[in-house]
């Protein structure tokens, strides 16, 4: 059978090898590049036999790869954290390739190939990082926006990179050759954003009114891969192409189902792609030279986790962040393994140097969730033993705050919460460890501590002690489970509500002794329901019977922590059900029109009570028994659903405005 029966056997085997990582806990591509390692050639046992037509297959996968990168690329990504994404991230590159070049050559290396190896460990892994931070309950996290930020730029520079290092014969390469690549990605990019404003769109949207799924999917990949090749044939690269064509699809109103449909094609060429880089590796090399392959991992490790812990502190991001970054940013990334294969097919990187590259690539992957792990143990070490910086506060005045809402997280919850206590006139303070969200709490006038809430330092200056609430808003799980665990050790009758994302973090929460959640999903849905059984014509007593149920039901373990607390929304609640308060306009042939509340004896025929009344403009409560209503009269009618039924058929006419 060939190449098919190639095919077929790694994708099994590498369903099976990706199956074992997934149970242990690591990436996805660490077990297609153990297929890979099983199937090459340098490993004995079963082989595939057409390893370099698997190559060319693999080449779809990375442009693939790419494309989708360039349809779900965003700027908006990139805002919060744009200064260290966008200044920090090119320095980072910088510096890397500079350490890069003075390791290679220490090992004995020409100068090209060190500066080859200086690109690849300038990009850390994108798949790796988001699993890592998924895995840990990290995400929403200002350490995980910073890495996510960072992430996208460093994919970015790949393209540059690929178009400019294979014109590089040696450091003093010619720089016609460099700059004519340049003039071609300029023409290229002026002419892909005429296509995607002129072209592309009104060709999408024919493709679109056919209707057919499998036409929609064969224009996105005609699209890709054929912008992709014209980019080859003109000496650019064949990835940059796909890259390119991916931002411009990624403009117009087909992306997301562009991207739906490409995903599953860019998943099973992307798992050729790994295996084929799996394929390349001789576990041979790692066993006769790992001395070199540990050097090379500790470049990588130590170094550019120096490199980025540094950064973040140049950015004045503090407490755990730069700490959390340099472990978590510390590896090789997947991207690095296309630099890698440029170098080796333009004979930069010899085959021997391609293996060390590349089992450094993939121990430094089954590293970082170990290191990762380690943050937080190694933070709280470090506070330990070394004195925490003077906290910075703004709007927060010099008296003891008392009986005061301790509001940990500024984001938009946050920001909401504290603007309506401070209307409400209470007293409130704002833990916030975004220094962009500080600054805009700390312009709003609101009263902020700068630093991070898992610190007891900067829980003290909030004056835990003597606050009467604590709210956790922030969405990091991690994060919440700390807080609560040092604001009980401060306070154990402090009343402490959180923000829970999902069942899961709720039962986590009941665990904790956390006395109330709100969980904005359910929320959310409940509102839904609401205004959809509004529209349906169901009662109100059956709407709320219906959302008080489902609302129970999801925070029943948080109802019987305490009952006094309790008993005022539960009793709010059940008048609700018992019965409803209602406005009607009395129109000229009303029989209440004319009439005191004593003529009409509206209590004894009706048994509803009317509380009060707006007449022109103004607002009178409880009526006197005497008083006589006019036309126009607004009244606000209090009872249950079958007082008030008998009230309307009383006094008012078919017609009645509520």
């Amino acid at each position: 059978m060939g190449i098919a029966a190639d095919l077929i056997i790694i994708v099994v085997t590498a369903l099976g090898c990706a199956f074992i990582a997934r149970r242990i806990g690591l990436p996805l591509i660490l077990g297609y590049i153990a297929a890979g390692i099983i199937l090459g050639p340098f490993t004995g046992g079963l082989t595939v036999t057409k390893v370099h037509d698997i190559e060319l297959l693999a080449e779809i996968g990375v442009a693939l790869l790419l494309f989708v990168l360039g349809i779900e690329f965003s700027f908006k990504e990139l805002r919060p954290v744009r200064w260290v994404a966008l200044i920090g991230t090119p320095l980072q590159i910088v510096i890397c390739i500079v350490l890069g070049l003075g390791v290679g050559q220490m090992l004995g290396w020409e100068q090209v190939p060190s500066l080859w190896l200086g690109a690849i460990i300038s990009l850390s892994s994108t798949m790796v990082v988001l699993k890592t931070l998924e895995s840990q309950d990290l995400m929403g996290t200002l350490s995980s926006r910073v890495m996510i930020g960072m992430l996208i730029v460093q994919d970015l520079a790949l393209v540059p990179m690929l178009i400019i290092l294979p014109k590089i014969g040696n450091l003093g390469g010619e720089l016609g050759v460099l700059g004519l690549a340049a003039v071609k990605a300029v023409v290229f990019l002026v002419g892909m954003v005429l296509a995607g404003r002129y072209v592309i769109p009104p060709l999408m949207s024919r493709i679109a009114r056919c209707g057919s799924r499998e036409l929609f999917l064969l224009t996105v990949c005609a699209l890709g891969l054929g912008i992709g090749y014209l980019t080859y044939l003109v000496g650019l690269s064949f990835a940059f192409g796909a890259f390119v064509a991916g931002m411009v699809l990624s403009e117009s109103e087909y992306a997301h189902q562009a991207l739906n449909n490409i995903l599953p094609l860019r998943d099973i060429f992307g798992l050729l792609f790994f295996a084929s880089v799996g394929m390349l590796l001789n576990p041979q090399v790692l066993i006769e030279d790992y001395a070199t392959v540990l050097t090379l991992l500790a470049c990588v490790v130590v170094g550019k986790g120096v490199i980025f812990g540094v950064l973040a502190r140049v950015f004045r991001y503090r407490n755990v962040i730069p700490l959390a970054t340099a472990l978590g940013m510390s590896q090789i990334g997947e991207l690095s393994f296309l630099i890698a294969n440029a170098g080796t097919e333009a004979g930069a990187l010899t085959p021997h140097q391609y293996s060390l590259v590349l089992a450094t690539a993939v121990l430094s992957m089954i590293l970082t969730p170990v290191l990762a792990k380690s943050t937080a143990p190694l933070y709280r070490l470090k506070q330990r033993f070394f004195a925490m910086p003077t906290l910075q506060t703004v709007n927060l005045r010099d008296e003891r705050l008392k009986n005061h809402v301790v509001l940990v997280g500024g984001d938009n919850i946050g920001r909401f919460i504290a603007a309506t206590l401070a209307r409400y006139g209470h007293k409130y303070v704002v833990i916030e460890a975004d220094y962009n969200n500080m600054k805009a709490l700390s312009e709003d006038g609101h009263p902020v501590i700068y630093g991070d809430a898992e610190n007891s330092i900067v829980l003290d200056a909030a004056h835990i002690a003597t606050a009467q609430i604590v709210l956790v808003t922030t969405p990091a799980p991690s994060v919440a489970r700390e807080v609560v665990r040092l604001v009980r050790e401060r306070r154990e009758d402090m009343t402490i509500i959180g923000r829970a994302e999902g069942q899961e973090q709720m039962e986590e929460f009941s665990r904790c002794c956390v006395d109330m959640v709100v969980e904005p999903s359910l929320e959310a849905s409940l509102e839904f329901i609401r205004q959809a059984f509004l529209k349906l014509n169901v009662s109100a007593e059956e709407i709320i019977r219906v959302t008080d149920s489902i609302h129970d039901e999801v925070y029943a373990p948080f109802r019987n922590k305490d009952a006094e607390d309790n008993s005022v929304p539960r009793s709010l609640r059940l008048s609700n059900r018992l019965f409803d308060l209602c406005w009607m306009e009395l129109g000229e042939d009303s029989t209440l029109v004319g009439k005191s509340l004593g003529e009409a004896e509206v209590r004894r025929e009706t048994g509803a009570s009317v509380l009060a009344y707006i007449r022109e403009g103004q607002l009178m409560v409880n009526p006197d028994i005497g008083e006589r209503f006019a036309p126009g009269d607004q009244i606000a009618v209090v009872g249950d659903g079958e007082q008030l039924t008998v009230f309307r058929e009383t006094f008012m006419p078919a017609s009645v405005t509520e």
